[in-house]
This record gives structure tokens, sequence and C-alpha cells, in this order.
């Protein structure tokens, strides 16, 4: 059985990857600007992206574990790197290297991008704290309480020893 099944799936899966990128190259955009309306699309969009990948990564695992079984080999333990390492030469061994390691790159920058993002995220959400402690009042500064009791307290401390009028 030829590995072809596999690099085709792999592609796929890089290229909704890079789709994914691009995605959330524009949720930093959106999270600079404040467009939670333009995010919110965003989102969507990559829940959908999410749920092809899972779909295509299940069916390159099935793909995974039928060559292995026509190749004889454990298909419980056998991964794509055990493939490229210990499996496969020629042209077989570089087109499906060739797709993972395009993959992997493509996952490395995406999960720094995804880390941007989520510090973007959360430096919005200090500011929008810093902001609602700034207007709502807090209980300490607040003026409530007896004023009759805040004035005696000064005057006994205001009082001498001495009555002047007695």
């Amino acid at each position: 059985m030829s590995v072809q099944p596999i690099v085709d799936v792999l592609k796929k899966i890089t290229t909704l990857h890079d789709n994914l990128l691009s995605i959330s190259k524009k949720k930093t955009e959106s999270l600079t600007k404040n467009n939670i309306d333009y995010l919110q699309e965003l989102l969507l969009q990559e829940r959908k992206y999410v749920q092809a990948i899972n779909q295509l990564e299940t069916k390159r695992m099935e793909l995974v574990e039928n060559w292995a079984h026509v190749n004889g080999l454990d298909s419980q333990a056998i991964t794509v790197s055990v493939m490229i390492d210990d499996d496969l030469v020629g042209t077989d061994k570089q087109a499906l290297e060739s797709v993972t390691t395009r993959l992997a790159e493509t996952l490395v920058e995406l999960r720094q991008q995804e880390q941007l993002n989520q510090q973007l995220t959360k430096q919005s959400m200090q500011f929008i704290q810093l902001t609602m402690d700034m207007i709502s009042p807090s209980l300490t500064t607040m003026n409530y309480g007896n004023q009759a009791n805040k004035q005696q307290a000064t005057q006994q401390v205001k009082r001498s020893l001495f009555d002047s009028k007695a």
C-alpha cells in the first residue's frame, strides 16, 4: 500500500491549519481594534475548521493503521514519525517527511499566534477590570456611617485637660 493517501490527508490538514493561522491573525487585528462582532464571526469560522481538522485527523489515523496492517506492522504502535524513521524509503519517505515538516512548522506558528491572542485577551480583561474598579466606588471610600459618632470622636480628641467654663 502506498503512503500517498496519508500524504494527501496530511496536505489537507496542513491547508486547514494554514487557514486557522490566517483566522488567528485576523483575531489579533480584531482584538487590537476592539471589534467584538468580527471576533465572534472569526470564532465561528475557527470552530468549523477545527471540526474539519478533527474529521481528517480521524481519517489519517485510520489510513496509518491500514498501512501498518497491510505491511505487517503493529497498527496500534505505528505513527507517521515511526513510518518515516523506520519503514519508508525513497520518494514515499521524502513526501511524507516534507508534508509533516510543513505541518509542524504551521502548528508552531499557529501556537505562537494563539499565545499572542491569549495575552491580548488577558490584557483587555485586566483593562476592563481596572476600568470597572475605577467607575464603581469601593465601600471603604464611601462616607457611609453615623456622622455624629465621627464628630464626637474628633471633639473628644480636641478637648483639653482643663475645662475653661468651670
